[in-house]
């Protein structure tokens, strides 16, 4: 199961999967993971997805340049 990281609130990590949002006990997120990231649940961790997390950035700078293109 994969999902991103959308913020955190106090013990918990908010993360949205399938358009959905969770709140996941920060015990069970991986040190270093921040807003943004993109989350994949192993072993019942929810771990960095590295290559998911630079690919979601790059679409997203791509689609805010196109916005701020004149």
């Amino acid at each position: 199961m994969k999902g991103i990281v959308d913020r955190f609130e106090g013990d918990y990590v908010v993360i949205e999967v399938n358009g959905e949002t969770q709140d996941v006990e920060k015990g069970k997120v991986e040190n270093g993971v921040i807003a943004g990231d993109t989350v994949e649940l192993i072993d019942g961790i929810w771990t960095k997805d590295e290559e998911g997390t630079k690919t979601r950035s790059a679409e997203i700078k791509k689609l805010m340049d196109s916005i701020w293109e004149d």
